[in-house]
């Protein structure tokens, strides 16, 4: 049973959450195909050249068995990893799940006493209540990301898709981001193309990666600057576009921007807070979307980052 198991290629590949081409069950198929391709071909080569049909056959049985052993090798090895990645996820989520609760409870007890109905609170206190409360916030986030990051690897995010505007979306966004920039110090400019047409996917998701996007935007801007968003058509994509003045991203960290947890090295340095999450979700979203994303940067002069998502 446990063979015939293991030879159901989608199941196990929806078990590990993982795609055909990285799947164990599917690459030891794969690698049987070519072991069995390997000893034709060797039996052919070797009938031609070596007369003893014994010999040849003791050939093709070696060779056959050493890439067995070896196929099995590997596809073990990929199955431990595959199950160890998918336990890990489970973990996260679980984990995750847990937390939100309390922190929940938490925020709601801290917004109860600055409120003073459960009695009067001095200045100070409420200071101290207002610090918790931000550590408390920046704790739900985190657990926010965390189940997302395993839904993806889980192959658990679901999207559904609607017909909405880019445009409506993206100035309901910057509305919302209006007192943030205006504590940093930062300016957004805006511009759109007249007539867009609207795009198909999920309006939450798709908000979840321009609210990334724009909140790294505004706190990687140091000092007086400025953040320009302009949306436009090209062909069967609306094109997204978000571009700052900000501490740029170092060219020996630019291939790593889009995996889990990674933070450029200038970022460390200035101690800006993030969980180097945002845009590991903002790709997955986005692909996931039928879209495509990228970016460029130069250190110290600023980044641009754009992502395009199919016109319905």
């Amino acid at each position: 049973m446990k063979i015939f198991e293991q030879l159901n290629v989608p199941k196990q590949c929806k078990r590990y959450g993982l795609s055909l081409w990285q799947c164990p069950s599917f690459l030891f198929l794969l690698m049987g195909i070519i072991i069995c391709l390997v000893s034709i071909v060797s039996y052919l080569i070797g009938t031609r050249y070596i007369a003893e049909p014994r010999i040849v056959a003791l050939i093709v049985l070696i060779i056959s068995m050493i890439l067995l052993a070896l196929a099995t090798i590997i596809t073990n090895s990929f199955e431990r990893l595959a199950e160890a990645n998918r336990m890990k996820s489970e973990f996260i989520s679980i984990v995750s799940h847990q937390l939100r609760a309390p922190l929940s409870n938490l925020t709601w007890v801290i917004e109860l006493l600055m409120s003073g109905r459960v009695g009067k609170i001095e200045e100070e206190q409420v200071e101290y209540l207002k610090i918790l409360k931000e550590n408390s916030d920046r704790m739900k986030d985190l657990v926010k990301d965390l189940l997302i990051v395993s839904r993806i690897e889980s192959a658990r995010l679901s999207l559904r898709k609607e017909e909405f505007s880019l445009e409506e979306l993206t100035k309901e966004i910057i509305k919302e981001f209006e007192h943030f920039a205006k504590a940093s110090n930062c300016q957004i400019e805006f511009s759109a193309e007249k007539n867009l047409p609207k795009i198909f996917g999920d309006r939450y998701q798709i908000r979840q990666v321009i609210e990334n996007l724009l909140d790294n935007a505004i706190r990687y801007t140091k000092g007086r600057g400025k953040v320009k968003i302009r949306i436009k058509k090209e062909k069967k994509f609306i094109h997204f576009e978000i571009e700052d003045n900000g501490i740029g991203i170092p060219k020996e960290d630019q291939k790593f921007i889009f995996q889990k947890f990674f933070r450029a090295s200038n970022v460390l340095k200035y101690k800006t807070q993030g969980t180097g999450l945002g845009l590991y979700i903002a790709k997955a979203i986005v692909e996931r979307s039928g879209g495509k994303i990228g970016f460029k940067s130069q250190e110290g002069a600023g980044s641009t980052f754009w992502f395009k998502l199919p016109i319905k």
